[in-house]
């Protein structure tokens, strides 16, 4: 080296130093973290506050948002359930929509009600959800005017508030069952007394029935005032253009002179340290808690609470991959663990540990948590797990960050709605990317170490909570039990953990790689398909969609209907049985260290009908994905210990299902309409496990996944097709394509003829759950799926125009249907309705007149146009989506559909008549070939 090149080299090193030490002097830890620039955030004279952001992910949308500082903590005795209630009202008329006008409107731009239009009340706030399309200025108008009309104007009209009273009780009656009442019980303990045990958002029954209507009045002028409101618009429109449309809607908005105190409700420091056991014979699983004393959440507004929180999350991703670690043991303590401190209410946090329990009860899985915590306590983590989850976290913001004019504006509305309830920052993606990249460098393994210190509770008062079945294989502990077990836990003398070494990279040695022999380009669908030297085709799809995101798919005919009759649960589970193996020589957890800072998965699943891979990365990170699918077809792992813990986990998972009601409804629908046939899949047993076996699961699976012949590999999203080539060359030209059976076997998988009814008595509320399913044979075409899918979409508006807003027979529920063509020419509609057993028959009836006036008259002009409107407004979305292009070239992949039909969606769309519908629906509502299904209330 000459001394001139030495002499620029120093002062080339210098200079970096000096710019390095500038940009990190940039971040003073006692500043406040500033309010980033992608938002303009207001507030009106009345103290109203706005958030103002620009974004085109969706293109030609709007996300409008009303926040309110009020929800079921602050409803008086008389008010229980009310706040939710308010809610509801919302959509029933208001100054500038009558009844029934906004759906209805809103409805004809494409937007839906429930999927689109949406909103929800929980303790302490109330949020409403309007999406808007932008291609109208007036649009965007009136939904500035229907956010106003919510605020201030809602009429709650009498005859409209009793109305109403009947589909928010079957919402109530909807959630009931052994979460709902468990929960009744642990709730007051988990508040320690406080309101927030007694002000579920759902309410009381008996105040639901009766409440006088000034109590709904009192809570919408006590709460909704501007002072505790805030409007959030991201999307498609111009800030200048969205601040005068929210000072002209909102400025008039008025406090009540004499405000009521919107004080915060106090949860009090548990004292003593207590346990409770809660069971009932319709639980899904067990669990038990351990909850420390709540303590008042810090608000984060400087630099240095931003990098205490960044401390918090490597804190709470190490200890999930220990705990992760010790689920993966041959007898494993837990099936699923977490250990963190979390916020449960916008004042309170704590810290909390919960576990999903084994065969072997609350005990090993208390003994595991506790010990684990005290043993980051007392010896903290190593280096090495610092810095793999150093990686993971500056690679999700690398990505976010990559994303940020890609990414949908739901997401940052979001953002800013957490903002105005729990203060959290909004510095912007673009600013939160630079704090990261210069403050978690400097976050040394000491500091993480002081915060478990400080973090993990000891010599401290709890409470140890146990849910669970009462017909557990391992009976429910007791209360004295549960504190013994803690007790012991807590004075264990630990050890520290032991880091073991892991591999560097995935693969020691690469592929020899095979090469690319044709290509043929489809100019208008921006494709490009390869052939490689294994015969093995290729499809690419560079878009713009997203800047760091690749999905790739690959699929042929063949599946579990291949195997023999005897073979049935193998090869359902073969595919899950080899993913718990790990992948190569690494188990799970030993690949997940390997991949630390990459962002990269690859699924592999044997279908009924077909063998399928869905694999996604980052932009710099395809490479990785493709090693790993490469090591999917020519690796296959074998560990008795991980087959023993995957075992032990799902005849856990297995051994309740069957307790809950609607898992028995579910079981006796499938039965019936496939008279038992063992080819479908039905909720399982636990003795369903004992007949798998893990060398035959292996087999089956290498019978499917070790041959890539048949396949057709489709890769959609951010990448060059220049740099893409050789690594395609190397991993995908390279697999082995040796000799197997393609095709699927058709079984005579059939539904059951005729007209067939079926009472069902199961759960101890008082709840059913009509189901009609209709089936028969049928020609598949595009063309006749969209019209079925019309059809649909329609009658869900008759069924929540009529069941639920006339008659209030029901609060949601609705029909779906396919038309497909493997095995064969089919089509299927379920409708799904569940309601009171009073109503059952009035629901079935309601339902087949629907049902009777579409075949005669067809639809309303009004409701297909609106259907027609929401379908055209999705699939604009949609088409700018990799997901949405990825599952469409896999159908025309498999199904050898032409690819370009994608482009005469909207002339498809348009050309579905009222007539069309009507014969649909003289077709498909066969009433000589239906089941009925019916769940009652079991007989006492």
């Amino acid at each position: 080296m000459t001394k001139k090149n030495l002499l620029t080299t120093v002062c080339l090193a210098a200079s970096l130093l000096l710019h390095a030490s500038a940009a990190l002097a940039a971040i003073r830890l006692s500043d406040p973290i500033p309010v980033g620039p992608q938002v303009k955030v207001g507030k009106l004279p009345n103290g109203l506050t706005y958030y103002i952001q620009k974004n085109g992910k969706p293109e030609k949308k709007l996300e409008l948002r009303l926040v309110i500082k009020a929800g079921s903590v602050l409803e008086d005795d008389d008010q229980q359930g009310l706040a939710h209630f308010l809610e509801h009202m919302a959509f029933n008329g208001s100054t500038n929509f009558k009844k029934h006008e906004l759906i209805s409107y809103l409805q004809s731009i494409g937007v839906k009600f429930g999927a689109d239009l949406n909103a929800y009340t929980s303790f302490d706030e109330t949020v409403y959800i309007l999406p808007i399309p932008t291609d109208s200025s007036e649009n965007v108008r009136k939904g500035f005017l229907v956010l106003q009309d919510w605020a201030q104007g809602m009429t709650l009209n009498p005859d409209d508030i009793d109305k109403e009273r009947g589909i928010v009780l079957e919402e109530a009656r909807l959630g009931k069952g052994a979460d709902d009442r468990m929960s009744k019980v642990l709730l007051p303990k988990f508040f320690n007394g406080s309101r927030y045990a007694q002000r579920l958002p759902i309410g009381q029954e008996a105040v639901l029935k009766n409440f006088k209507h000034d109590a709904v009045r009192r809570f919408y002028r006590d709460w909704y005032r501007p002072n505790l409101m805030a409007v959030v618009v991201v999307g498609d429109i111009e800030p200048a253009a969205a601040e005068k449309l929210v000072k002209a809607h909102f400025s008039g908005l008025k406090n009540p002179p004499r405000p009521r105190a919107r004080q915060p409700v106090r949860i009090p420091t548990l004292s003593n340290t207590e346990a409770v056991v809660v069971t009932d014979k319709e639980a899904s699983g067990n669990t038990v808690t351990i909850r420390y004393p709540v303590q008042e959440a810090r608000d984060r507004d400087t630099f240095a609470d931003y990098r205490e929180k960044l401390i918090q999350s490597l804190f709470a991703s190490m200890m999930s991959q220990r705990l992760q670690e010790m689920a993966q043991q041959a007898e494993p303590p837990f099936m699923a663990a977490s250990s963190s401190l979390s916020r449960i209410t916008p004042r309170y946090e704590a810290y909390e540990l919960n576990a999903a329990l084994g065969k072997g009860g609350a005990a090993p899985a208390i003994d595991a948590l506790v010990q684990e915590n005290q043993r980051a306590r007392q010896f903290g983590f190593s280096a090495q797990e610092l810095e793999r989850v150093k990686k993971n976290l500056m690679r999700t913001m690398e990505r976010a960050h990559s994303e940020r004019d890609k990414t949908n504006s739901r997401v940052y509305a979001a953002e800013y709605i957490r903002n105005f309830l729990q203060q959290e920052s909004i510095a912007g993606i673009e600013n939160e990317y630079r704090y990261v990249q210069e403050l978690v460098p400097g976050i040394s393994v000491d500091e993480v170490n002081r915060f478990a210190r400080k973090t993990i509770p000891v010599d401290t008062s709890m409470l140890v909570a146990y849910s669970g079945s009462d017909k557990a294989e391992t009976p429910a502990p007791t209360g004295p039990q549960l504190l013994a077990w803690t007790g012991a836990a807590a004075r264990v003398k630990v050890a520290a953990r032991e880091e073991k070494p892991v591999a560097d990279s995935l693969m020691a040695k690469l592929p020899t790689a095979g090469s690319i022999v044709g290509e043929v380009e489809d100019k208008a669908l921006g494709l490009t398909t390869l052939t490689l030297s294994n015969g093995v085709k290729v499809i690419l799809k560079p878009t713009d969609f997203n800047n760091d995101q690749v999905i790739l798919s690959a699929d042929r005919f063949g599946g579990q209907t291949l195997f023999a009759e005897a073979d049935i649960l193998n090869a359902r589970y073969a595919s899950a049985v080899v993913t718990t193996m790990g992948l190569a020589d690494m188990s799970l957890q030993e690949m997940r260290k390997v991949l630390a800072g990459k962002a990269a998965s690859v699924s592999v699943g044997l279908g009924q009908y077909a063998d399928n891979i869905l694999a996604s990365s980052g932009t710099a990170d395809v490479e990785t994905m493709l090693q790993m699918l490469y090591l999917k077809f020519t690796t296959v792992r074998r560990d008795e210990d991980l087959y023993k813990s995957f075992l032990g986990k799902q005849v856990e998972s297995a051994r309740n299902v069957m307790a809950q009601p609607e898992a028995v409804f579910q079981d006796t629908l499938i039965s019936t309409l496939y008279n038992n046939n063992p080819w479908i899949a039905r909720p399982p047993r636990p003795d369903d496990f004992s007949k798998l076996s893990l060398d035959r699961s292996i087999a089956i699976f290498k019978e499917r996944f070790s041959s890539a012949k048949g396949m057709t590999f489709i890769v959609v999203g951010s990448f060059d097709k220049a740099r893409i080539r050789p690594l395609i060359a190397t991993y995908l030209a390279s697999l082995p394509t040796t000799d197997l059976p393609i095709g699927y076997k058709d079984v005579g998988v059939r539904p059951v003829t005729g007209v067939v009814k079926k009472e069902v008595y199961a759960g101890s509320e008082a709840k059913s759950h009509v189901s009609l399913t209709f089936h028969g044979d049928a020609v598949y075409s595009r063309e006749e799926a969209l019209r079925l899918r019309v059809l649909m979409d329609v009658m869900n508006i008759r069924i929540t125009d009529i069941l639920r807003e006339k008659l209030t027979l029901i609060y949601g529920g609705g029909m779906g249907g396919t038309v497909s063509k493997i095995p064969y020419g089919s089509y299927s509609i379920g409708v799904s309705l569940p309601t009171g057993p009073a109503n059952v028959d009035k629901v079935i009836a309601a339902t087949f007149a629907e049902i009777a006036q579409m075949k005669e008259q067809g639809p309303a002009a009004a409701d297909l146009d609106k259907v027609k409107q929401n379908l055209l407004q999705t699939h604009r979305r949609s088409i700018r989506e990799n997901g949405y292009w990825l599952s469409y070239l896999k159908l025309t992949a498999l199904q050898d559909y032409e690819p370009d039909s994608i482009l005469t969606y909207e002339q498809r769309l348009a050309a579905v008549s009222a007539n069309d519908l009507k014969e649909a629906a003289r077709r498909y509502f066969d009433l000589n070939n239906y089941v009925q299904l019916v769940l009652y209330p079991e007989k006492k």
